[in-house]
């Protein structure tokens, strides 16, 4: 059957939801159109872009009927860049959006009646993000540019700030571009390869205030290293360490292997509620440490310990939620495949003086398994895995080894609902389900839920 509307057409449309991307989603009898710019419960006239099979896209002409929930996005750059989806939408409206959101993926993908809470939020979902990655070039006038990319693209919006940021990335956002023309330190060319500074990366410690920049160059040595520094160290005063890593690749990944110290500390410290955690440049740590107080503490709650409990943490990365399950639990097992981020988990365990946890790297599917036959068997069982879910061996292995409470720490619902569906299908119950907004005004929700043995 062909579609019921045609490239170019116009009509009007009531719009019914959002997308993942936070497009708004119409329907002409039946057949989705996806629509930037327009939100639920909103009547446009849109111009028809392209027909494919199942779905199409359109752009507004004009928003006949708008949305309580809309308001005038406050970033300069917001049509342009990819950072954030919904700043033209009330944060109020957000946070409906993203419950409603999850609690619709719950029901329709795992067939899940669990209870979803409301959202917890931020009181000021602003200037949030410790991490910035901003990526550096020129443009067609030979100028130097900085800024964050277009949406599904890798052209660069030249911008001074940006409202989710730190000041201290502002400052670089700003300064660094003016510093580098008269210091004659050339950007990178991703279409060339030629050039030599490819991002600069900016790293903030909420709790102790501390500052890493790390400055990612096409070649190690370069002549500009001593003018870059204190390029920097006057931007930022408070910069407590500066770093280079190399990155010689033709690619678009931004970190290479190797990392050097250029002035300051090797790490930065922060902390999340009592734990304390050292920082390196390529270290993975949440970059809105104030909502993952937030999450972990909601974890720490469905864990429900008692001081007696063993725990053992699948996914524990650097040991953030370990060493948070640590403060009451009576021991944490944690399990995480990459070799760097065990030896960070330890060494953070250390800094926190926690002698109840131990460490382990290599695949949780096979790992955990071990640990029962050795007799290290888990009360509760904590699973914080990467966006495409927890591995099929390791639920398989949930339900063979039947830990009383699994707590699933998700950053995607989708594979969240997969998964509960499965655990449930094996013999679990899931009790409650709490959306966390770690990433205000964006699409993305995370999402703590705990189950128990049915």
């Amino acid at each position: 059957m062909s579609a019921p509307v045609k490239k170019n057409d116009q009509l009007t449309v009531y719009i019914e939801d959002l997308t993942h991307d936070g497009n708004g989603v119409a329907k002409v009898d039946g057949y989705p159109l996806f629509i930037q710019g327009a939100l639920p419960n909103e009547t446009a006239e849109v111009h028809v872009l392209k027909t494919l099979k199942n779905y199409g896209f359109a752009k507004v002409l004009d928003i006949l009927k708008p949305s309580p929930d809309r308001v005038e996005a406050p970033c300069d750059y917001f049509k342009q860049c990819g950072g954030c989806q919904l700043q033209h939408l009330s944060y109020e409206g957000q946070l409906k959006w993203k419950e409603n959101m999850v609690r619709n993926v719950m029901q329709r993908l795992g067939k899940i009646d669990a209870p979803v809470l409301p959202v917890k939020g931020m009181a000021e979902p602003w200037q949030y993000r410790n991490k910035a990655q901003i990526p550096f070039s020129t443009n067609d006038a030979g100028q130097v540019i900085a800024g964050f990319y277009k949406t599904k693209s890798h052209t660069i919006v030249d911008m001074d700030r940006c409202l989710i940021q730190t000041g201290e990335a502002d400052a670089i956002l700003s300064g660094l571009k003016k510093e580098l023309t008269a210091i004659g330190m050339q950007p990178y060319n991703e279409a060339s390869h030629e050039g030599m500074l490819r991002h600069v990366v900016i790293r903030t410690a909420r709790a102790t205030g501390e500052v890493m920049v790390v400055l990612v160059t096409k070649k190690k040595k370069f002549p500009q290293k001593e003018a870059a520094v204190a390029s920097i160290v006057k931007l930022v005063p408070n910069v407590t360490s500066i770093m280079q890593n190399i990155n010689s690749d033709k690619t678009n990944v931004i970190f290479g292997d190797e990392t050097i110290n250029l002035w300051g500390k090797d790490v930065i410290i922060d902390a999340i509620g009592d734990v304390r955690f050292e920082i390196s440049a390529r270290s993975f740590y949440q970059v809105n440490p104030q909502q993952t107080e937030v999450l972990y503490k909601q974890a720490l709650d469905y864990a429900d310990l008692q001081g007696h409990e063993r725990v053992i943490d699948a996914y524990c990365g650097i040991g953030t939620i370990s060493l948070f399950l640590a403060q009451k639990a009576k021991a944490v097992m944690g399990v995480e495949i990459v070799p760097q981020a065990i030896e960070d988990a330890k060494r953070n365990a250390e800094l926190n003086g926690f002698t109840n946890t131990y460490f382990e790297a290599g695949p949780a599917e096979e790992v955990i398994p071990r640990w029962y036959k050795e007799g290290k068997e888990a009360d509760v069982l904590v699973v914080d895995p990467p966006r495409k879910g927890c591995d099929e061996a390791l639920l398989q292995t949930i339900l063979e080894q039947r830990p009383k409470r699994v707590v699933y720490v998700s950053c995607n619902p989708a594979t969240l609902a997969r998964d509960l569906r499965i655990l449930e299908d094996g013999g679990y119950k899931t009790q409650e389900i709490q959306p966390v907004d770690m990433f205000p005004h964006s699409t993305h929700c995370e999402a703590v839920a705990w189950l128990a043995l049915a």
